[in-house]
């Protein structure tokens, strides 16, 4: 392989795990253990500087030093006030020869030693210095890069960790600012809460719709947001459910407080318990320092946990017991912390089956399923597209300082759609066609399923043929044409089943529960998660898919990960 698919390769998982939910402590560790593993270096290194340039966190990778080395992992203090200070690269040939590294070798005889080469760059996030990124390489193994490409790459790593640790330092003082928030005064809340009181109406008039089913939706939530009740929001994906909460939350006495979230699909059960619960410093590997959960975020408000019906048997009984105490500990932590929170719980899975089938616990079934409210999917109101459109093409006016519209033929064009995909995916539609609309008023023929490239048809079509099924039928059910419609033009150059539905598809996305586990077979996985020594990211390289593919086909098959 090339050197620079090599480093694109990199890259590219680099941003993955950047991007992925989680402490930061955990996500650089995850970073700087892709380097050992897919470049030839010795060892590599992520130095995090508070305020006032001391080391706040430290995340090391690879030790496959020889043993005549003598070399510790650590990073000498004078190299990283260095690195610092000057914010230039630094390269040293052979590190037994600096003084740099002096106090920080256990020397032995000079014969035989290998020179270990060390390259160290800063690591910036809006032109500040906030760390250091480095790794050393034996001078005598056999890497292809010089001291040059390693310059080059891992500067384009440092400014991709340096964005990470802003917006990570962003949210740490969200979090802070909202707990202080907490803690002040009863008398100054009261104060905050005291004024004119607004129509229950003004607070949700940015939920769009007219139809009866969501005037009946709207009418029961402004009924339960009056008071502490826990409430399951159910329905398709991309209905809206994350909408319909904070709606709740507006409406409520809770207002004034926060609306926190969580995907609890997004994260492993080891994360997902330090996310809601909080973790105390020294927990686990990685943790520096004492951080506040979900649960104390959202003290005195609202918290809205996301695909419930994806948290695992074991897990439940630890949410459940929280939910029935109103307490807590963090993770490594022994006082128990009292908390005051409404919970909102989403999900689009039938849990009812799920109990059935002692996939999920009936006592926390029975907790949370107070008041299920049912969102419509899209196609029950058929009346709402419109509105929909007008206000999704007006977001994307605003975005794109554009001044699009819709011809009343093109309205009536997309009214006739089924959107299985809901509101999400009305609004992709939208923003598609206004990207390519040729004149400023959208026509029919702006339109994808005029052009027989509408994805939603070539998605279900291959669902459908997943099936065994008839592709006509599929799309009569659930595509942009009316039934009766002409299957869409195959592309040029296209193979049988290419375009979305052949390809691994989106855990987030409707067809992909029904399709996954035809796409990866257990034993293949199976086969590709030992190879890899149990690490998704390998074994998604070897898959050909994304590590978030893996995730949920090990899910899906009920594969256990094994730790080593």
């Amino acid at each position: 392989m090339r050197k620079a698919e090599i480093l694109l390769n990199i890259i590219y998982e680099i941003s993955e795990v950047l991007a992925t939910p989680g402490p930061l402590e955990v996500t650089l560790a995850n970073v700087v253990n892709i380097l050992p593993s897919v470049l030839q270096i010795a060892h590599g290194a992520i130095v995090v500087l508070d305020a006032k340039g001391e080391p706040e966190i430290t995340a090391n990778g690879g030790n496959t030093y020889p043993p005549q080395s003598g070399i510790r992992r650590v990073i000498p203090q004078a190299v990283i006030d260095q690195i610092a200070t000057t914010g230039t690269p630094l390269v040293i040939p052979d590190i037994s020869k600096s003084e740099l590294f002096q106090v920080d070798l256990q020397t032995t005889s000079s014969s035989g030693t290998i020179p270990i080469t060390f390259v160290g760059v800063a690591v910036k996030a809006e032109h500040q210095i906030v760390g250091t990124l480095s790794i050393n390489r034996v001078r005598d193994d056999a890497a292809s890069f010089g001291c040059d490409e390693d310059v080059r790459f891992l500067t384009m790593v440092a400014n991709l960790v340096g964005q990470t640790i802003r917006l990570h330092r962003i949210l740490s003082m969200d979090g802070q600012r909202l707990i202080e928030e907490q803690r002040r005064p009863e008398k100054v809340l009261d104060e905050e809460r005291t004024g004119p009181a607004r129509h229950p109406h003004a607070k949700i008039d940015w939920i769009v719709g007219e139809s009866p089913a969501i005037k009946q939706v709207l009418e029961t939530i402004e009924i339960v947001a009056r008071t502490n009740t826990t409430v399951l929001l159910r329905g398709e994906s991309g209905t809206g459910k994350e909408v319909f909460a904070r709606a709740i939350h507006e409406l409520s006495p809770r207002s004034k407080k926060p609306f926190v979230k969580l995907n609890c699909a997004a994260l492993p059960e080891s994360m997902l318990e330090s996310e809601l619960f909080g973790h105390e410093k020294g927990a686990f590997t990685g943790a520096v320092s004492q951080r506040a959960g979900r649960f104390e975020l959202a003290n005195g408000g609202t918290l809205l946990l996301d695909e419930i019906g994806e948290i695992s048997p074991a897990f439940q009984a630890k949410l459940l017991r929280v939910l029935q105490e109103g307490e807590l500990e963090r993770v490594g932590g022994t006082r128990t912390l009292k908390v005051d929170v409404r919970l909102i719980c989403a999900t689009n899975k039938d849990l009812e089956t799920a109990v059935v089938n002692g996939d999920f616990r009936a006592d926390l079934y029975y907790r949370i399923s107070v008041v299920p409210i049912i969102l419509p999917p899209l196609r029950e109101r058929p009346g709402d597209i419109p509105r929909l459109a007008k206000a999704f093409l007006d977001r994307f006016n605003r975005e794109n300082h554009r001044e699009l519209a819709f011809a009343p033929s093109a309205l009536d064009l997309i009214s006739q759609c089924s959107f299985p995909g809901n509101v999400r995916e009305l609004e992709n539609c939208v923003r598609r066609t206004a990207t390519f609309a040729r004149s400023r008023t959208i026509a029919p023929s702006d339109f994808a399923c005029k052009n027989s490239q509408c994805l939603s048809s070539l998605l279900w079509k291959g669902a459908d043929r997943s099936h065994g099924g008839n592709a006509t039928d599929a799309l009569a059910r659930g595509n942009m044409m009316p039934a009766g419609s002409p299957l869409p033009v195959k592309r040029t150059g296209a193979s049988e089943g290419d375009g979305p539905a052949a390809k691994a598809g989106d855990p987030n996305d409707p067809v992909w529960p029904a399709m996954g586990p035809r796409l990866i077979d257990r034993n293949r996985l199976i086969d590709a998660m030992e190879k890899a020594g149990w690490v998704q990211a390998k074994a998604a390289r070897i898959l050909g898919l994304t590590p978030r593919q893996v995730g949920y086909a090990l899910r899906r098959h009920g594969i256990k990960l094994k730790k080593f």
